[in-house]
């Protein structure tokens, strides 16, 4: 008989990530386990306090609820956790991973058979200028050729040094350049802002704005110079219809997606479908998700083609995540054949869990 336990795992990063919101120290995370007699599966519920729609008070009632319901079935579960997208994601993905023939194996691909990579894109946190600068040099040493800035929470004009320092020593066509804002800009200042970044010949900016803001994202898509990708506008937003009404309105060069923010694998086969329809570009990102997650965004990211460098980079960003064979390598990310899983560190969590309800 099929059952279901919930398990936290607190993440420990290894050195502060910081955002325009403030800085990170610790990231937590619930794991789903199934099982039948021998038989089991495992999927992460990747919430970020903050951020997640589905940051609530009830958020660990619902994930009860859910393991109480598992009955249900994946896709009853699914349809009832409309609000709830961090647990969609995971009750995907543990369903997924217990019907595998190994748990981890959740779209077999080249990636999976470790003959393809994904090329990702290096994350460069904020913090002051020479601390941006060492993780700048270090991206590029690991082989990096698409860098992602975060941007908005020290002076705009140093932010600025740093990427023409950059430019200066790689052209467009030898590094990619990135940044996000997380909603830093006002909207007033948004547009010239965005023009002192063109000279930077940059790839794309995300969130410029604060989400929410719809006309005055229109306005800055249609007049920028730099081509805006839209992150956080999109959490949220989960009706069909509501999705292309804010496609159709801001009309964004890309979307983002963040399968635990928008509802998981379903959720973003919908959003790509929509922007595909009105030719906005796409890539997909983590949300700060432990290896398990990790693993089983990266597989589904692969299934969908996409020839832009993904933000898959976050496994090792942390103490204590859980040991995957996921490895970054020359600036893309790698199953490799000589790495295992934890598969004991895992179904240890499980089973103390069991034990102690």
């Amino acid at each position: 008989m099929l059952k279901a336990n919930y398990y936290k795992h607190t993440l420990q990063f290894k050195r502060p990530g910081g955002t325009s919101r403030g800085v990170l120290h610790t990231k937590d995370t619930w794991y789903i386990f199934l099982r039948d007699g021998q038989q089991w599966g495992v999927g992460e519920c990747g919430l970020l306090r903050g951020l997640s729609i589905d940051d609530r008070p009830d958020y660990e009632d619902k994930l009860q609820w859910t393991c109480e319901n598992i009955h249900l079935g994946a896709i009853a579960l699914y349809n009832a956790l409309t609000q709830f997208p961090s647990i969609q994601i995971g009750v995907e993905t543990a369903f997924r991973s217990f019907e595998a023939q190994h748990a981890f194996n959740l779209f077999p691909s080249e990636f999976t058979q470790r003959s393809a990579a994904i090329p990702i894109n290096g994350l460069v946190w904020m913090g002051d200028a020479a601390f941006m600068q060492q993780q700048i040099r270090e991206k590029l040493n690991a082989g990096f050729d698409c860098i992602k800035m975060k941007i908005g929470a020290i002076d705009f004009a140093t932010e600025l040094d740093l990427l023409r320092s950059l430019r200066k020593e790689f052209s467009a066509s030898e590094i990619a350049l990135r940044v996000d804002a997380n909603g830093a800009f006002g909207p007033s200042e948004a547009l010239e802002k965005l023009k002192r970044l063109s000279d930077m010949d940059i790839h794309s900016i995300e969130q410029p704005i604060q989400q929410g803001q719809w006309e005055e994202m229109a306005q800055l898509c249609e007049a920028t110079p730099v081509p805006i990708a839209l992150d956080e506008e999109l959490i949220g937003i989960f009706a069909s219809e509501e999705k292309k009404a804010l496609l159709q309105t801001i009309r964004p060069q890309y979307i983002i997606l963040k399968p635990s923010f928008v509802g998981g694998f379903k959720g973003s086969d919908s959003w790509i479908e929509i922007a595909e329809h009105l030719d906005i570009g796409w890539w997909i990102t983590s949300a700060l998700e432990s290896n398990v997650g990790l693993n089983a965004i990266s597989q589904f990211t692969f299934t969908k083609n996409s020839k832009l460098p993904q933000g898959l980079g976050t496994g090792s960003l942390f103490t204590n995540n859980i040991e995957s064979p996921l490895e970054v390598r020359n600036g893309s990310l790698y199953y490799e054949t000589n790495k295992k899983w934890d598969i004991a560190l895992l179904t240890g969590m499980e089973t103390k869990v069991r034990n102690d309800r």
